[in-house]
């Protein structure tokens, strides 16, 4: 079963700092959660990202779970060469009822991470072995994605940003689910913001929808 987790607010720990621990970072960054990196040592991107703020950085070699405790996060991501710590901070992790991920050890992490295709963080696609094969699901993702950029247009992107806008007023005004889906459908399939969308008249088409839910009884 394929699931997008909701991090907002979580405080996820990434254990390494070298190329597979950025590719985990780069994963979760725009999330809006609270990413802290336990390392000896950082790849220059990564010290970037300390730099601006983005992300944490505790300087430590990590020989141990205790961090597990110390921090109480909601997730772990461990991304070390050693599969013994690995191996541990899967188990020690999983007793302590926290999400865990291994790099090396798909199987036994609460789990896998697809290749994921993103447009503009509104829209992402999966392409997903079941943890059999990352390097297949990557060959597949590059191959599929310029497909896939073909099919999705400016136009959608922009229809999901007024949706997200509209669903937000219409849980405020709107009663029942029911009826806030006929009036977002209506939204989705109306010829006024289409037209406004394709003008590149994002702005209005926003303004648009919003009057269609003022009025909507």
């Amino acid at each position: 079963m394929i699931v997008d987790l909701n991090l907002q607010g979580k405080k996820i720990i990434i254990i390494g700092g070298g190329n597979e621990a950025q590719k985990r970072i780069n994963s979760v960054l725009k999330q809006e959660c609270d990413i802290t990196v336990l390392s000896d040592s950082i790849n220059p991107q990564i010290n970037k990202l300390v730099k601006t703020k983005k992300i944490k950085f505790v300087k430590q070699k990590i020989s141990d779970t205790k961090f597990i405790s110390k921090l109480k996060p909601d997730l772990i991501i461990t991304t070390t060469n050693n599969k013994k710590i690995n191996q541990k901070i899967i188990t020690d992790a999983k007793k302590k009822k926290i999400i865990v991920y291994s790099s090396d050890n798909p199987e036994d992490s609460d789990f896998s991470n697809p290749a994921i295709i993103d447009f503009e963080n509104m829209i992402q696609i999966a392409i997903f072995t079941g943890g059999k094969s990352p390097a297949m699901s990557k060959k597949l993702k590059d191959r599929s994605e310029k497909l896939f950029k073909k099919i999705i247009t400016k136009e959608d992107i922009a229809q999901i940003k007024i949706q997200k806008i509209a669903r937000k007023i219409a849980k405020e005004i709107i009663p029942t689910q029911e009826e806030r889906k006929n009036c977002l459908r209506n939204i989705m399939s109306d010829n006024e913001i289409d037209q406004l969308i394709k003008d590149g008249q994002v702005k209005k088409a926003e303004k648009r929808a919003i009057t269609i839910l003022r009025n909507w009884k």
